[in-house]
């Protein structure tokens, strides 16, 4: 075996993070997690309940996402086992399995560390494109993570951003990750909640807090939020206050209200954002509108980006 090389185990096909981390890009996450909402609302689509388990140390886990689609059917398999910086190795890994629709057999595995994160921001990208204003510009962003930074820079591919606010717990940690985005081009600056919250066209949240990271009467009319963080039971980002004064979409409504951010809130009104893109559903009635996405994070994501980079590695 050779690092970075595809190669073939009988008829299944084994894609190393080497190679598939120079086949994502940007705009191949886009395309691919687009067509995935529309598919995800589809009759004869299949997402199955998610599995989060944890290893022999209780802050070792890993998770499993499982769907099918006439055409694709697999899981993804996400870990984080934080003492593996100590080894040299990342805290994260991702791997995606696709089995054949038409036997079941194994087809390929897709290593999938850095494409997940291509993938998580896809999911921000697209609803921004579809939900925020035209000329939105002002991008205010929670979090100093490894996540939070791709997502600054999806959003950046479909919006003209002039300025982003970068929000966290560390001054230093968010001070870092301003650098690093003014070191892309980007126009980023360490900014209190409020401040940033009033003054953003776009917040997007990429954090693991489970309690409102801002205040309700923050939020400016007009304002599009992307909450990408919560994807398990007691997770939060948003104030529930402000579900009354917004629309409120998903990738995928019965996954969003047990593990998502709409988990926190009864009978409200949520539409899944595939319904946006086939024109089913209306996005954005007006300029006035706050509105609201959940990524909580859905398996048809990661099997058609999967398959994506799949074909990508076979052209």
């Amino acid at each position: 075996m050779r690092s970075g090389i595809e190669y073939k185990v009988g008829n299944m096909i084994y894609l190393s993070e080497a190679q598939t981390s120079k086949l994502i890009s940007h705009q191949l996450a886009y395309d691919a997690v687009k067509q995935a909402f529309v598919a995800a609302i589809a009759d004869k689509a299949s997402l199955f309940p998610v599995v989060n388990a944890q290893g022999a140390n209780p802050d070792e886990m890993f998770s499993l996402k499982s769907a099918a689609t006439p055409e694709l059917v697999g899981w993804k398999t996400g870990s984080y086992w934080p003492d593996n910086h100590k080894h040299g190795l990342p805290c994260h890994g991702t791997n995606v399995f696709l089995l054949d629709p038409l036997t079941g057999m194994l087809q390929a595995v897709i290593a999938a560390t850095t494409v997940n994160a291509y993938r998580t921001a896809a999911a921000d990208a697209v609803a921004v494109n579809y939900l925020a204003r035209l000329d939105a510009a002002v991008l205010t962003v929670f979090g100093t993570g490894h996540q939070a930074e791709y997502e600054v820079l999806a959003v950046c591919q479909v919006r003209t951003i002039t300025k982003v606010y970068v929000v966290g717990r560390s001054i230093c940690k968010a001070e870092n990750m301003a650098k690093r985005l003014v070191e892309k081009g980007i126009n980023a600056q360490v900014c209190d909640a409020k401040s940033a919250c009033e003054q953003a066209d776009i917040i997007v949240t990429a954090t693991t807090a489970q309690a409102a990271l801002f205040e309700a009467e923050w939020v400016k009319p007009g304002c599009h939020i992307s909450a990408m963080g919560a994807d398990k039971v007691g997770k939060q980002e948003l104030p529930v206050a402000l579900y009354q004064h917004a629309r409120l979409f998903c990738d995928f409504a019965a996954q969003s209200i047990v593990i998502g951010e709409f988990q926190h809130s009864r009978n409200i009104a949520i539409t899944e954002i595939g319904r946006v893109i086939d024109e089913s559903v209306l996005g954005r009635q007006s300029d006035d509108e706050i509105t609201i996405f959940d990524s909580s994070g859905i398996a048809i994501q990661d099997l058609f980006v999967a398959s994506h980079i799949l074909a990508l590695s076979q052209s």
